[in-house]
């Protein structure tokens, strides 16, 4: 074996920091040795220096192998030049296990196939790379499942799961990875690759190591379920069966590389119930937990009140099911063999319980929305109950649960004594407990160093664990002298030797580990007050702030078809950390760093990471810790093209609805000449050219009389189309796409309007909210429009008049941009305050007197494509029972359209659209039955469909009118063209 060239690891620190020259001599060996991506640009470095913990390392390269082969060589490069390795899955780890000096592996990227199922046997073979949720999509098609299921489900991947030990809400059934595991194809630092399983050959000396121990091992390994600090070397115990593959699960990447797992599968239970019980508090909740699992739930989990009040804080209050009495509550799940037993099951425990009160949830849309909220708790613990923001650090402390309202009453003393708070929650049916804190990590470590040992030395008093399930990485490892006798630390690093003797693999990590105050994010990230643009009030106006909301859990990453959500479009197209919130979130943290990307606002890293967000605003809704990378794009540049010249774009669609108004301004012959120049298209190919329009796409037709024209020509006072007299004013917003581009739109709702009892007012000046210049960065000029909307709109509101909007993305910018462009304006609130979608006033605000009903629609079916923004600021859900009551059947989509407004229609962003409109919408297009409609509010949605798909969708509005003379053309269902 050959470890000579290169520099020498710098082992007293445990950083593993390689020279410069060794770097350059890896990330060259590299490039030459692997097939897959060996990538060490600055904004790559930027997107993996940190994970979702407090630490920041910035790695030297960071590697995608696409096989087993490329691994090999990775390690083989390592072990030549002497740079240490470290493997990262979906960057999750709250510890700070996934980050490194030197080479960074991302398994995610190619490596997440599963190999083989075998029903029969109930095993899986997978690569590491494989999402779980993947998994459990494709065990589930023969009855079976991964027993452990932490909450990051959606985008944690096997082999991270093997690394940290994972568990989840559901290991109280099941066990924790390890107990789950059967074999491991792994390489180890000394460049051995084995089949790891029963027995210890494999690794020379281990056998020797373990008869020399067997008094340590029994006493210190293994005293309860959830002790997953250190390495589990209770596994190598005769009486334990000597199973090596499970000791090296939870040694976080630094004896071995996973190559390939082989996992035990277990049957899925038939029928499921929540059953949710309501205590005074969390700890007399923990208190019951011991008398219940005698029933055998699948899972116990507790829920504190402050957790449920930032959900109905800024989510909704409609997002929590209704809870029984108390301020902590247990969330236990049940099975059976059919529902009524599982519901029997549930029944007894809520006898047994001594609870305030209790509610059992069958599987349905209330169960699911308690799950969210667990499944969320990571990003919604983000913030104190003061507001402030809190921090991972003492994240999953377990202790047996028998102790474990003991524990949490002492451990509430204890934040109090450092003047610090949080919110536990957790896997109270195995003792485990979560909780961020709002330590002042701005300021530095200090108050998380001492916190940090004092929680140590009280978990181990109940004879628990620094961390059940996370693993210890850089946040605990530091911490283990307080749990572990010196004779246990000296095992592990006679364990890790046998391994890695040269220390190459995760160096700073469980051996000679880094102090838990080295290499804090916060710390180094000096604070950027803005001056110019959004007011960032939830951040005190500081963009440092803001990106750092970004606590890394990684939901950006999750598959929209599983989860549900809309969040991150390009990266569901490119599978790239590059193109996920997150990923622009560190890039933007290393900007405001200043020592990694140093050119600021315009610095080349922050324009890549920047260019393929669609500013869909998802995240700002999807996102647990609230990051609204819109915003931020936005901010940035407007930041970076202050005083100098912008893209093409900028100006042409940027600017777009001005365009649209001097047209208006032509009468019929401004419209006319425009459609005529782009009927013929190699003159249409030019002005797209010129205008920095990706020349694939077409334009649409611009009307020749814009609805407010319209109106005014041809709506005298007193003249109505329909309905009742009417009894409320109502303010039709025509926004400038609707207005221009289809007007059919606002006829139609105001059609509807009248017929549902409102008297319709159509202001006569038009008001443009700005959408494609705050789109673009042109904030100031974005702020000037805005100024003009609330000179036109807020009268109306003032004097308690609804507004209605009919583009999603208009509507939005009315509720939320507009509040952080004119924060001072106090007429900016009202105009928020008054601004509705046509459904939610359809739904919840229709006068007292009206009759109106929606048309009867059964027999209908729709494919409906929410906007993007709807989803995010507005919401769905008025659409939805707007929908129901009439009968409709649809099929709802979840995801992006791919167009997003100028997005799409940029030079250089064609293909992603188009893949973005491949993972929901061409897909379902496709798929649907002759006369099914299309609907989508949204004119880029709409646009989108038609471009690519030759289909043409209508607006809610056009489909509930009535009105007789509707343009038939934009009211057709599904056709292709």
């Amino acid at each position: 074996m050959d470890h000579s060239s290169g520099s020498p690891i710098s082992r007293g620190s445990g950083g593993g920091q390689a020279s410069d020259g060794a770097m350059a001599a890896a990330v060259a060996a590299l490039r030459t040795a692997i097939a897959g991506e060996v990538d060490d640009s600055v904004r790559r470095r930027a997107e993996y220096s940190t994970d979702a913990s407090n630490y920041r390392v910035v790695p030297g390269v960071v590697v995608q192998p696409r096989d087993a082969d490329d691994v090999l060589a990775a390690v083989g490069v390592a072990r030549r030049t002497g740079v240490p390795l470290t493997s990262r899955g979906g960057g999750t780890s709250i510890a700070g296990n996934a980050i490194g000096t030197g080479i960074v592996l991302d398994f995610s990227r190619h490596m997440n196939r599963i190999e083989a199922i075998d029903p029969d046997a109930r095993t899986a073979r997978v690569q590491p790379g494989v999402i779980l949720s993947d998994l459990q999509r494709a065990a589930g098609r023969h009855g079976l499942r991964f027993g452990p299921d932490p909450s990051t489900h959606t985008r944690a991947t096997l082999g991270g799961m093997i690394g940290n030990n994972a568990c989840g809400s559901h290991a109280v059934a099941y066990g924790k990875t390890a107990d789950n595991v059967a074999s491991l194809d792994v390489v180890d630092g000394t460049g051995r690759r084995y089949t790891a399983g029963r027995g210890l050959a494999p690794v020379p000396g281990l056998e020797a190591l373990v008869r020399s121990r067997l008094a340590v091992l029994r006493t210190e390994f293994g005293r309860f379920a959830r002790q997953a600090s250190g390495y589990s070397l209770e596994h190598l115990l005769p009486e334990r069966g000597q199973h090596l593959a499970r000791a090296l699960v939870g040694t976080e990447g630094t004896v071995a590389v996973l190559l390939g797992a082989e996992v035990d599968l277990v049957p899925v239970a038939p029928a499921r119930v929540l059953v949710v019980l309501g205590y005074p508090d969390m700890a007399a909740a923990a208190d019951a937990v011991p008398a219940l699992l005698k029933h055998g739930p699948l899972a116990v989990e507790g829920l504190d009140a402050r957790l449920v009040d930032v959900v109905r804080r800024y989510r909704g209050a409609d997002r929590v099911p209704p809870l029984p009495a108390g301020a902590g509550w247990l969330m236990i799940e049940v099975g059976g063999a059919d529902a009524g037993e599982a519901r029997r099951t549930g029944e007894a425990i809520a006898r047994d319980a001594q609870a305030l009160d209790h509610v059992v949830f069958p599987t349905g849309a209330a169960a699911t929305a308690m799950w969210r909220i667990r499944e969320d708790g990571a990003g919604l613990a983000g913030r104190s109950s003061g507001g402030k923001k809190a921090w991972p650090g003492w994240e999953d402390a377990a202790v047996p649960p028998e102790h474990l309202g003991a524990y949490l009453r002492d451990f509430e003393e204890l934040m109090a004594d450092h003047g610090v708070h949080g919110v536990p929650y957790g896997h109270f049916g195995d003792g485990c407990v979560h909780v961020r804190l709002d330590l002042p990590l701005e300021r530095g470590g200090d108050v998380l160093r001492g916190f940090l040992h004092d929680a140590a030395r009280l978990v181990a008093s109940y004879g628990g664990s620094l961390s059940g399930e996370h693993g210890d990485g850089r946040a605990r490892s530091g911490l283990l002298p307080l749990m572990y006798s010196s004779e246990a630390l000296d095992l592990f690093g006679r364990f890790k030797a046998l391994f890695d003797p040269d220390h190459l693999l995760n160096p700073g990590v469980l051996v000679e580990p880094r102090p838990v105050d080295a290499d804090l994010r916060l710390p180094a990230a000096p604070g950027l007050p803005l001056r110019g643009g959004l007011a960032l009030a939830d951040d005190d106006g500081d963009f440092a702030k803001a990106v750092h909301r970004c606590a890394g859990v990684g939901k950006c990453r999750a598959d929209n078809s599983a989860s549900g959500g809309f969040m991150c479009p390009s990266y569901q197209a490119t599978r790239d950390e590059k193109d996920s919130t997150r990923g622009r979130a560190r890039v933007l943290q290393e900007m405001v760093n200043g020592t990694l990307i140093r050119g600021g606002w315009g610095s080349p890293e922050v324009r890549e990471s920047l260019d393929l967000c669609l500013s869909c605003k998802a995240c700002g809704s999807d996102c647990p810790a609230g990051v609204d990378m819109a915003a931020y794009k936005s901010q940035a540049l407007h930041e970076a093209y202050k005083g100098r010249r912008r893209p093409l774009t900028h100006y042409s669609l940027g600017r777009l609805p001005a365009w649209l108004s001097l047209l208006g301004r032509t009468g019929r012959v401004g419209p006319a000449i425009i459609n005529a120049v782009m009927r013929v298209r190699p003159l249409a190919s030019l002005s797209l050219r010129l205008a920095g329009i990706d020349h694939r796409r077409g334009i649409p037709r611009v009307a020749p009389e814009t609805f407010t024209r319209h109106w005014r020509r041809g709506h005298k006072a007193g003249e109505r189309s329909g309905g009742t007299a009417p009894t409320a004013k109502v303010v039709l917003w025509a926004d400038s796409f609707s207005d221009t581009l289809s007007p059919g739109v606002p006829r139609a709702a105001a059609h509807l309007l009248e017929e549902a009892g409102f008297e319709v007012v159509v202001p006569e000046r038009k008001a443009c909210c700005g959408l494609t210049w705050i789109s673009t960065g042109q904030l100031d000029a974005a702020r000037d429009r805005l100024t003009s909307v609330l000179d036109v709109l807020a009268p109306y509101a003032q004097e308690g008049t609804p507004i209605v909007g009919l583009e999603p993305s208009c509507t939005a910018v009315l509720r939320s941009d507009l509040l952080e462009l004119l924060p001072g304006d106090p007429r900016a609130r009202a105009v928020a305050e008054a601004t509705h979608t046509l459904a939610e006033l359809l739904t919840r605000r229709l006068p007292e007197d009206s009759t109106w009903t929606p048309p009867d629609l059964t027999g209908l079916t729709a494919v409906v494509q929410p906007h993007c923004h709807q989803h995010a600021v507005l919401g769905f859900d008025a659409d939805r029972e707007l929908l129901a009551k009439a009968g409709a059947s649809i099929t709802e989509l979840a995801g992006c359209c791919g167009l997003a407004g100028n997005f799409g229609m940029e030079k250089g962003h064609y293909e992603v659209s188009v893949a973005v409109a491949e993972n929901a919408l061409l897909p379902a297009l496709r798929q649907a039955d002759a006369g099914t409609v299309f609907i989508a509010d949204g004119f880029s949605c709409r646009t989108q469909a038609d471009d690519l798909a030759g289909v043409r969708g209508v607006h809610l509005a056009q489909l509930l009118s009535r009105e007789p003379a509707m343009d038939s053309a934009e009211a057709r269902s599904v056709a292709r063209e």
